[in-house]
């Protein structure tokens, strides 16, 4: 029972971090004169996170993000048991919060999905950034996202501060490098944006978004684990 409303908990926070996120960027971010930019989107990714860290965090551990939950897995802070349900169920959750955000934004005349909020690099980069450089990013950005997820979460941490470090790192996150490949450190984030992208470009740069968060992740799990190890 208690795996069962974990997942359940992973499943709603994915679907609220993508809804929240990509639909401001889908449905807010390039609204006529009073779009909120990516100083917007870039808040309202933050506050997904930070909000259901909150709600649900004390179920689940609030992980909403393959890489996240990869990452504590090698840092010692999560059972490898539970590695593969948490995925399916965030990548779920991500789907399902990409499909809600579809309906919603389909319900404008003349809409258009074009590139919806997948992540890209080259031509499908914000700023025409190219393989490398989105590779590079991801890979840190995800790294120093872990990094920050196991110190707030770290048992000698200030207590009940951790949701606002988490939420605010992944808000400087995107400030840093939505300009370079519209900002994933998620492959559930990716993955739902990629299905409901017009062409077949979006599925075709996806591999990206999975390599690197992980990559990423699984380094600042090792490299956390030998700087601060539980108990110590």
């Amino acid at each position: 029972m208690q795996t069962t409303r974990q997942l359940t908990a992973e499943f709603f926070g994915t679907l609220w971090l993508v809804l929240g996120g990509c639909g401001s960027a889908v449905l807010a971010a390039a609204y006529p004169e009073l779009g909120i930019g990516f100083v917007g989107v870039s808040i309202a990714f933050g506050l997904t996170v930070l909000t259901m860290i909150y709600a649900v965090g004390h179920i689940s551990g609030a992980h909403f993000n393959p890489a996240v939950s990869i990452g504590l897995w090698l840092g010692g802070r999560f059972e490898a048991k539970n590695l593969l349900p948490y995925i399916i169920a965030q990548l779920l959750g991500a789907i399902a919060g990409a499909g809600i955000l579809y309906l919603i934004a389909s319900g404008k005349s003349g809409f258009e999905a074009g590139g919806f909020a997948a992540n890209g690099y080259g031509e499908h980069s914000p700023g025409g950034y190219n393989m490398s450089s989105a590779l590079i990013v991801e890979v840190v950005m995800t790294f120093m996202f872990l990094i920050i997820i196991l110190g707030a979460t770290h048992s000698k941490a200030p207590k009940g501060f951790a949701g606002l470090a988490i939420g605010l790192g992944l808000t400087l996150i995107h400030l840093i490098s939505i300009p370079v490949t519209n900002t994933s450190v998620n492959p559930a984030r990716s993955t739902s944006q990629a299905l409901f992208a017009d062409g077949s470009w979006a599925m075709g740069q996806l591999w990206l978004f999975w390599v690197a968060p992980i990559l990423g992740a699984a380094l600042a799990g090792l490299v956390y684990k030998f700087m601060a190890p539980e108990g110590k």
